[in-house]
C-alpha cells in the first residue's frame, strides 16, 4: 500500500508538471522580430513606426497595452507609444525609438508582457493654450514652438491689446530636456511677460510679427508674398513619450482661395518639426512658399538647393540661433532672400512646385542650450537632416 501510494504521488506530480509544461508551451509569449537598417555613415537614433497590420497576429486576444519592445537579446524594455489617427480608441501604429550604428542593422523583438515600461520626464507634448488667448504650443526635449489662433487674430483686427495676427511659426528657446509649456504659461498668467525673460530654463526672445517665423507658408507672386491669417481650428491627434501629432486648419486665403491643413509632428530628440501640408485652391497656384524671417537682417543665410536645406544664423541677445528648413530637392523651384523695408517682411523664401501635398521640416538650435557651438555645427545638423530625409531607416518586420 505504501509503494502504491508513493507511485500515485509520483504519477500525480508528473501529470501536474506535464500540464504546467503544456500550458507554458500553449501560452508562451509570441514574438515578432524587427530589423532596422541604417544606410548612412553616421549613427542614428530615431522613432520607428510599425503599422497595426504588421502586429495583428501578436494582438490576437491580447490588449495593445501589453505590447513591449526590446533589443534582441536584451532584458529591459524600451518606451513605446501608440498613435490613434482616426480617434476610434484603437492604435493605428506602434512607435519605439531605435538606435542604429552607421551602416548597420539593429535587431529588436516585439512581445507581449504585463511588466511596466520605463518612465521618464523626457517626452513630447502639445496642447491648445486657452490661458494665453488661443495659442497652440508643442515641444520635445530639444525645442519648443507655437502658432496663433483666431481669437488672437480677432483682438488685432478689433484694435484691442494682447493679440497676434500671424501664421508664422514662433520658437521658444529652451535649455532643459523636460517639458516647460505648462509651467511657462502658468507663470505667465501670474506674471505677464514671464516667458520673455530668462529664468534658467530658457525663454522666448524670438519675434514673429507678420513674418514667416521659421516654417510659415505663403504664395509668391509679383514680388509679393500672400499669406494666410491665424489658424481657425486645431485637432490634437497624439502626445506622448515619443511623438506629438496635431493639425492646424486655416481659412481660405490669397487671391487663389487656398484651403490649407497642416499636420505637424515632433519626435523625441529631433530639432525639426515635420510639416505635412494638404491644400486645395479655387484655381491653379503659381507656387507654394516656405520661409524664415530675417528679423533685422543682421544674420547670415546659406541656401543649399542641391541638398535641400536652407539656413539662417543670427545673434539674439548674447547667443546665436540657427533656423532651418529641409525638404526634398525635387520639390524646389528656387530660393532667395527677399529684402524689404517693411517691418517683418524680410524673409528667406523657398518656392516649391505646386502639388496637393508637401512635406518639409522646420526647426532650430540655440547656442544657449549647448546643443550646438557655432554655425558649423548647425550646418552639419541640417546636412544630416537632409540625408535622413533622403535615406529613411529600412524597417523589416519578420513574423
Amino acid at each position: 500500500m505504501k509503494i502504491r501510494s508513493q507511485l500515485s504521488v509520483i504519477l500525480g506530480s508528473l501529470f501536474v508538471l506535464g500540464y504546467a509544461s503544456g500550458c507554458s508551451v500553449k501560452n508562451k509569449l509570441k514574438a515578432i522580430n524587427v530589423e532596422v537598417k541604417n544606410n548612412l555613415d553616421f549613427n542614428r537614433k530615431e522613432i520607428v513606426s510599425i503599422p497595426i497590420g504588421k502586429l495583428s497576429g501578436l494582438l490576437k486576444n491580447i490588449s495593445e497595452k501589453n505590447i513591449r519592445v526590446k533589443f534582441l537579446g536584451a532584458n529591459e524594455y524600451l518606451r513605446t507609444q501608440w498613435i490613434d489617427y482616426n480617434n476610434d480608441g484603437k492604435g493605428d501604429e506602434l512607435l519605439f525609438e531605435a538606435e542604429i550604428k552607421a551602416n548597420s542593422v539593429a535587431k529588436y523583438v516585439i512581445v507581449t508582457d504585463i511588466v511596466k515600461e520605463p518612465e521618464s520626464k523626457i517626452r513630447t507634448y502639445s496642447r491648445f493654450v486657452p490661458e494665453r488667448i488661443d495659442d497652440y504650443a508643442w515641444e520635445n526635449n530639444k525645442v519648443a514652438f507655437r502658432a496663433y489662433g483666431p481669437v488672437a487674430q480677432q483682438l488685432v483686427e478689433e484694435g484691442k491689446e494682447g493679440g497676434t495676427l500671424s501664421s508664422g511659426i514662433d520658437l521658444w528657446l529652451k535649455k532643459v530636456d523636460y517639458s516647460i509649456i505648462d509651467s511657462w504659461y502658468q507663470k505667465n498668467v501670474a506674471n505677464p511677460g514671464y516667458y520673455h525673460i530668462e529664468h534658467g530654463e530658457g525663454y522666448d526672445p524670438y519675434h514673429v510679427g507678420a513674418s514667416r517665423g521659421t516654417g510659415g507658408t505663403g504664395l509668391w507672386e509679383k514680388d509679393s508674398l500672400q499669406v494666410s491669417k491665424n489658424y481657425v481650428s486645431y485637432k490634437t491627434i497624439a502626445t506622448g513619450p515619443l511623438r506629438t501629432v496635431f493639425e492646424l486648419t486655416y481659412a481660405p486665403w490669397s487671391s487663389y482661395g487656398v484651403y490649407e491643413t497642416k499636420r505637424i509632428s515632433l519626435d523625441l530628440n529631433s530639432n525639426f518639426s515635420k510639416f505635412e501640408v494638404s491644400y486645395q485652391a479655387d484655381k491653379e497656384i503659381p507656387n507654394y512658399t516656405v520661409g524664415i524671417t530675417l528679423h533685422d537682417k543682421k544674420g547670415e543665410v546659406n541656401i543649399n538647393k542641391p541638398k535641400g536645406w536652407f539656413r539662417h544664423w543670427e545673434p539674439i541677445d548674447s547667443a546665436f540661433v540657427g533656423e532651418g528648413i529641409v525638404l526634398s530637392p525635387k520639390l524646389i523651384d528656387t530660393a532667395f532672400v527677399h529684402d524689404s523695408k517693411t517691418a517683418d517682411q524680410s524673409n528667406l523664401l523657398i518656392l516649391t512646385n505646386p502639388e496637393d501635398k508637401i512635406t518639409y521640416y522646420a526647426g532650430f538650435a540655440w547656442t544657449g542650450s549647448k546643443q550646438i557651438r557655432d554655425v558649423m555645427d548647425w550646418d552639419e545638423m541640417l546636412d544630416k537632416q537632409a540625408k535622413i530625409i533622403a535615406n529613411p531607416l529600412e524597417v523589416k518586420v519578420i513574423k
